[in-house]
């Protein structure tokens, strides 16, 4: 089998092994799961997680002081 180097390169309507998917070397990021290849989506950023905090306890603090239940 020929180095691959970029996702563009493999057949996704093929089933793979992990023995290939250990020979991948692109950055791309792919689980294999029972031999298909699923692109993975990409982790959030800091400023989206610092976002979502930020909402979290805004929420957090109204419920807590107005005596509410989620």
């Amino acid at each position: 089998m020929p180095q691959i180097t970029d996702i563009s390169q493999l057949d996704l309507k093929k089933r793979y092994t992990y023995a290939d998917y250990l020979t991948w070397t692109f950055d791309d990021r792919l689980e294999l799961i029972k031999g298909w290849i699923y692109k993975m989506s990409p982790a959030p950023k800091r400023k989206h997680q610092k976002v979502s905090f930020q909402l979290l306890m805004a929420f957090g603090n109204y419920i807590n002081s107005n005596c509410c239940e989620v």
